[in-house]
């Protein structure tokens, strides 16, 4: 991935985002060419050397009954936002600016283990569900299912495990720009009201250099 200086995240912002991620993209190379699918994962970061990422797919997907070529990628997403150029200060001046799209993400390289044993899938549905579900009131359990169920549910997926070699952030969030088009970008975020732009702005905020 292409990571100019100005946009290259501390391991702090980038260890944040993996234990916040939502869905994200594995993607393996395979004898039936690139395949790629969207899965939620948890990030381990106290297995191995580098951590993991862990999650589950249904049985019926082709992806995890095929040879990986190399490593696998999972790429994760934060929040993202296009930035149009009138929010600039400096467009008043001399109008040499152009739109762009700001973004965070990370490539995360590596190993892929499949887990096919209920046991290990049983552990880590247990914890994706308890993760998603803390914030509600009434948090689900997998034990408020009946047992049977939940054995034949287990039976329809088996376990992903990315053991990770190597990560890429890339947190692009507007850091090369001048402070008053830094400050215009964010009174433009809070102004139009996408739905990302709230979490776009805070990122921003969070990236900003104190004055």
């Amino acid at each position: 991935m292409y990571i100019p200086k100005p946009f290259l995240p501390d391991d702090a912002d980038v260890r944040e985002l993996l234990a916040n991620q939502g869905a994200a993209d594995l993607i393996t190379m395979t004898p039936q060419g690139l395949m790629a699918t969207p899965l939620p994962f948890v990030h381990d970061p106290d297995s191995g050397e580098n951590g993991a990422l862990i999650g589950h797919m249904a049985r019926g997907n082709d992806q995890w009954k095929q040879p990986v070529t190399g490593e696998a990628l999972v790429i994760v997403r934060g929040p993202d936002a296009y930035v149009t150029p009138n929010w600039y200060a400096t467009k008043q001046e001399h109008h040499r600016v152009v739109p762009t799209w700001n973004y965070v993400t990370a490539h995360v390289h590596g190993r892929l283990v499949v887990h096919d044993d209920p046991v290990w899938t049983d552990a880590q549905v247990r914890r994706l569900t308890d993760r998603h579900e803390a914030g509600n009131a009434q948090p689900w359990s997998v034990d408020q299912a009946p047992a049977k169920f939940v054995e034949g549910q287990l039976r329809a997926i088996v376990g992903i495990e990315l053991v990770i070699t190597r990560i890429e952030g890339k947190f692009k969030l507007s850091q090369n720009q001048t402070e008053a088009n830094l400050d215009g970008v964010l009174a433009g975020l809070d102004a139009r009201g996408h739905a990302g732009d709230p979490s776009m702005a805070a990122a921003i905020r969070a990236a900003k250099p104190s004055p």
